[in-house]
């Protein structure tokens, strides 16, 4: 089996929100686990909060996330971006579509200097993404 690297993106409050947000931006099937279902937390508060969301889209992609415990720091800034890139411009248009709507655009989706469409948005939940379509060569 080949190995994989997943996005794991970290909420405080809101992975429920975010994840369902991705699942309208991406499409596939989300599965969902609250602290309550692995008795992590003895803060009735947090039994609703996410320990493990798993978004698998038919394409292939997957992108996961939780949120934090009350009891963990959680960094509110992140020195990471999650990148999209392929040839299928419909389909990553889509997605920056999606992904742009109520975040703030950092660089407009648009031809770049190399001569591929790239574009860098934070999304509504504060997630930095980068979208590249690859220009025919």
């Amino acid at each position: 089996m080949a190995t994989h690297l997943n996005p794991y993106l970290s909420f405080r409050d809101d992975a429920r929100q975010a994840m369902e947000f991705y699942r309208s931006v991406f499409g596939g099937e989300l599965t969902m686990s609250t602290f309550a279902e692995f008795h992590v937390s003895d803060d009735p508060a947090e039994a609703d909060k996410l320990m493990h969301a798993n978004l698998s889209t038919p394409g292939g992609l997957i992108l996961m996330g939780a949120d934090t415990p009350n009891t963990q720091e959680r960094a509110e800034t992140s020195n990471i971006s999650v990148s999209l890139s392929g040839e299928d411009e419909a389909e990553l248009r889509r997605y920056w579509d999606g992904l742009s709507a109520g975040g703030t655009v950092t660089v407009p989706f648009a031809k770049a200097p190399w001569g591929d469409t790239f574009g860098m948005v934070t999304d509504k939940f504060g997630v930095d993404w980068m979208v590249n379509v690859v220009a025919p060569r």
